[in-house]
């Protein structure tokens, strides 16, 4: 039988990490993994982690199964962390949450509730949208359309075009949106634009789908979940699927959830067995260790302020790489502005190279991006960054 098999491409991504980790070359940087580094180019495990691990190891009697929901704590920590306890109790029996294996699992579990729900339903995601989406939502047998989102040649939000192809959206269809920190650009929606994605959404009858990944990564915890709130509070339904492997540092732990907020209990009641089934079909019960970490942490006032205080310096030295890099690409001879971002959220941005300049930078400079030119600020250092500019200006400037 596996005679016959031919070997698929390798991920683009992990791919660029396999020859990232080959190259001998000394100075060589790895822009293109989405984890976040420190200064000495590692990826720590927060202060607040350790002691709650510590904690959970000197007090847990048992490695029995929860059941397909996941942790009944964790999943309203983690609902009071993303919507704020008002809202939380406000909304009460409309809300339900599970516990999933990382965001990615969440993806794939509200996919298959959609699904569910209704198979001829269009999944619309942003140009461009994380590269994972389609492949996690798509194998639920779910279809697709873009909406524009990005625009190359002013480096924002293209919001006029965006709106203009949601009002063609309909009640049977999901619009899929970035909750914060925009995953590949980095190009966040303001204020002013949730609340026209909330009245769009209205009118138009379509159901929200916000994927959340970076919660206070971007300029706080509860700046992050603005849109996230406000679209809670207003729209008949909601699904939020979030990542705790950001903010919590949590990445090979596969922690995440989906938040669901239905029209009335009755529906609620329902969704939750469509949940709980689509887990057992798929991983049946989802791992404890991740969700007991951060159940600890958010339910423990001393580890919690511990934990938003590391946050904070994830996120204020993120927000200082993308300021000293900005400006140092400004001061280089390239003939290009990149002061857009300094304006960014979280971790990426595009770096506005070709192929072939992405090419010569991973050939000549050991410097590795993916083709769209999306770069992780966080892997940027004191110690690699005047060799960045310096390999980058080489290419770009010609």
């Amino acid at each position: 039988m596996f005679q016959s098999l031919t070997s698929l491409p390798p991920d683009p991504i992990l791919g660029l990490t396999a020859a990232f980790r080959q190259d001998t070359n000394p100075n060589k940087v790895d822009l293109g993994i989405g984890v976040y580094k420190d200064e000495k180019g590692n990826t720590p495990v927060m202060k607040a982690v350790k002691q709650a691990e510590e904690a959970i190891l000197d007090s847990q009697l048992t490695k029995a199964y929860l059941g397909p929901m996941g942790s009944p704590e964790f999943n309203n920590a983690v609902t009071n962390l993303i919507l704020g306890k008002d809202l939380a109790d406000n909304i009460g029996g409309r809300r339900v949450t599970i516990q999933t294996p990382g965001g990615c699992g969440g993806l794939r579990i509200a996919a298959e509730f959609i699904y569910t729900a209704n198979a001829n339903a269009t999944i619309w995601v942003s140009d461009p949208t994380w590269a994972n989406h389609k492949p996690l939502i798509g194998s639920a047998g779910l279809k697709f359309k873009s909406y524009p989102y990005y625009d190359y040649a002013t480096n924002s939000v293209n919001f006029e075009g965006m709106i203009e192809a949601l009002k063609n959206a309909s009640r049977d269809d999901v619009v899929l949106l970035h909750g914060c920190c925009h995953n590949p650009s980095g190009a966040d929606l303001s204020m002013e634009q949730w609340q026209v994605i909330k009245n769009t959404a209205l009118n138009q009858g379509f159901t929200v789908f916000v994927d959340l990944a970076y919660q206070g990564m971007g300029t706080g915890l509860n700046e992050d979940v603005y849109g996230v709130r406000l679209l809670a509070e207003s729209l008949p339904e909601l699904v939020v699927v979030s990542s705790c492997s950001k903010n919590f540092g949590l990445y090979r732990e596969r922690t995440g959830a989906v938040t669901l907020i239905c029209e009335s209990e009755k529906a609620c009641n329902a969704s939750s067995t469509l949940l709980a089934s689509a887990a057992r079909s798929n991983y049946s019960m989802p791992p404890d260790h991740g969700a007991a970490i951060v159940q600890l942490i958010l339910n423990s006032p001393e580890l919690y302020s511990i934990w938003e205080d590391e946050l904070t310096e994830v996120r204020n030295r993120i927000n200082s790489l993308r300021f000293k890099f900005a400006e140092k690409l400004n001061a280089s001879t390239i003939p290009k502005d990149f002061s857009f971002i300094k304006n960014e959220k979280g971790m990426f941005s595009f770096l506005g190279a070709n192929t072939n300049e992405i090419q010569e930078l991973i050939s000549n400079y050991g410097i590795y991006l993916v083709n769209s030119s999306r770069i992780n600020v966080a892997s940027i250092n004191d110690s690699n960054i005047d060799y960045l500019i310096e390999s980058i200006t080489e290419v770009l400037r010609k």
